[in-house]
């Protein structure tokens, strides 16, 4: 029997979910005194929230509205409730509206982030919707890259475009638009190479990327969807200081929340840059990414959801 959605979130947050209670357990003091605000603060911080969140919550329980001898799981609701404000905002799903077709969806991210098996996922997702989908595998340092993409393209029943490796990138993307839009394709999501050793490399082949997107259709790309890897911590909040600098990043996708206990840097990733999260992963298969509830998210972080439960 297949789980839900929302036992599927229960199983993949857990780890960030234990870490945050944890952290949080013997908190609930007979006073809410200024020590005790402040190690709240500092178990947010340490759970990977980031310190503005933790501000906000040591700011709310400080405010004299709640009852000096708040229990630990007031404390948690509370922390839920900020989270949800943070979250609310940004989860946003990607929306197919671009007209005239195809939709121009650029994916990038370092290697190793699970960019591959996002587009994949991605791409299935949107099939399932109806969507006429293509794959560009435009990441041509790779070989390994190129063909993993191939075989997701086969498994899923959508046409790829591709070369060689070492191939011209920008070459590849051309061809893809011009055959997306005679065969009437939807989507076309292109797979970019994830090098982050040379900024200066990497920003002069996703510009000449866009160039050539720019001359086939002016409004293409419509999206940069950067994927990150929740496993990585708080790097994943340098990640996307230096692609919003060399891409012109438009939204997020989170990975691998299932197997870190540091998922609090989805709060933190929302918080600091507000760009869209179109959706997280919390398992290998296509079904365990998708666009999320910013309610049903925080409580379960919070470690709300169970105790309701």
């Amino acid at each position: 029997m297949s789980l839900s959605w929302h036992e599927r979130l229960l199983g993949g947050l857990k780890k960030t979910s234990d870490r945050l209670t944890g952290n949080l357990v013997g908190l609930s003091a007979a006073r809410l005194d200024d020590a005790t605000l402040d190690e709240i603060e500092e178990a947010l911080i340490a759970s990977d929230l980031g310190p503005a969140t933790a501000a906000r919550v040591r700011a709310r329980l400080a405010d004299g509205q709640y009852e000096r001898n708040m229990e630990e799981l007031g404390i948690r609701l509370v922390v839920a409730e900020e989270i949800e404000k943070v979250l609310a905002p940004v989860a946003r799903p990607l929306e197919i509206e671009a007209f005239p077709r195809p939709q121009v969806i650029l994916v990038i991210g370092v290697n190793g982030s699970g960019k591959t098996t996002t587009i994949a996922k991605l791409a299935k997702t949107l099939v399932d919707q109806d969507y006429g989908v293509m794959l560009a595998a435009g990441d041509t340092f790779r070989a390994a890259a190129i063909g993993q993409l191939r075989t997701w393209a086969d498994r899923i029943g959508v046409p790829i475009v591709s070369g060689a490796e070492g191939g011209d990138a920008a070459g590849i993307v051309y061809e893809a638009v011009k055959q997306a839009t005679a065969t009437g394709i939807d989507v076309l999501i292109v797979d970019t190479a994830g090098r982050l050793q040379n900024k200066r490399e990497l920003m002069d082949e996703l510009a000449k990327v866009r160039r050539v997107l720019g001359r086939l259709n002016p409004a293409a790309p419509h999206d940069v969807v950067l994927v990150l890897d929740a496993t990585t911590g708080q790097n994943a909040l340098n990640q996307i200081e230096v692609f919003k600098e060399t891409a012109g990043v438009t939204g997020l996708v989170m990975t691998k929340l299932d197997g870190t206990a540091r998922g609090g840097v989805l709060v933190a990733a929302a918080e600091k840059f507000g760009l869209p999260i179109h959706a997280i992963g919390v398992g290998e298969t296509a079904d365990d990414l998708r666009g999320f509830d910013a309610n049903e998210v925080s409580r379960i972080i919070a470690g709300v959801e169970r105790v309701r439960k």
